[in-house]
């Protein structure tokens, strides 16, 4: 599986020099051949593989008011030992939404490493950012012990200020703008 996911990371264009080098950066601890998936919450192995998927109406972008997080963010899983991101991406769209996730695209569109904050800071999340279908229209059922709500937010409404730090990189990306635009 070390394989499949190296070669997941490796299908994302860069935006930017950031992503370049957080990409290389990923690669190069994956060939370590340490453990990259959570084996116990919050944080063990302090740095392991999340998967984050945007749920994406046409200009809109589905976000949950993370509890632990505090913050607003597209939803996403870890990775468990031996699942593909992309199943972990399907599997936390079921999970968290109630809903069957169909991707936008076939690879994944941005790579983050980020240190957690809010209530479990202190380890670092390698996320691989994928982009889901959705509707607003559709009736979410989302998972009351993670989130406090979710929102659809058109994509120059999204709360930067209390969002992932990355969010207006990976907003341009998808949206092929400028990151000032946002």
């Amino acid at each position: 599986m070390r394989a499949a996911i190296r070669k997941e990371i490796s299908l994302v264009n860069p935006l930017d020099e950031t992503e370049r080098k957080d990409q290389v950066e990923i690669l190069a601890w994956i060939d370590t051949g340490v453990e990259i998936c959570r084996l116990e919450k919050p944080a063990t192995p302090r740095q392991h593989l999340v998967s984050y998927f945007a749920v994406v109406d046409e200009e809109y972008i589905l976000l949950v008011d993370h509890i632990n997080a505090e913050l607003w963010l597209p939803t996403g899983g870890h990775v468990e030992p031996g699942e593909h991101p992309k199943t972990t991406a399907l599997r936390e769209a079921k999970e968290e939404l109630g809903i069957d996730g169909e991707f936008l695209y076939d690879e994944p569109l941005f790579l983050t490493m980020t240190e957690t904050v809010g209530k479990t800071a202190g380890h670092v999340d390698v996320s691989i950012w994928y982009a889901l279908k959705g509707s607003r229209e559709a009736k979410l059922t989302y998972d009351a012990s993670e989130f406090h709500s979710v929102k659809w937010f058109h994509k120059n409404a999204v709360p930067l200020e209390r969002s992932d730090k990355q969010m207006a990189r990976f907003l341009s990306k998808l949206y092929g703008q400028s990151p000032l635009a946002f």
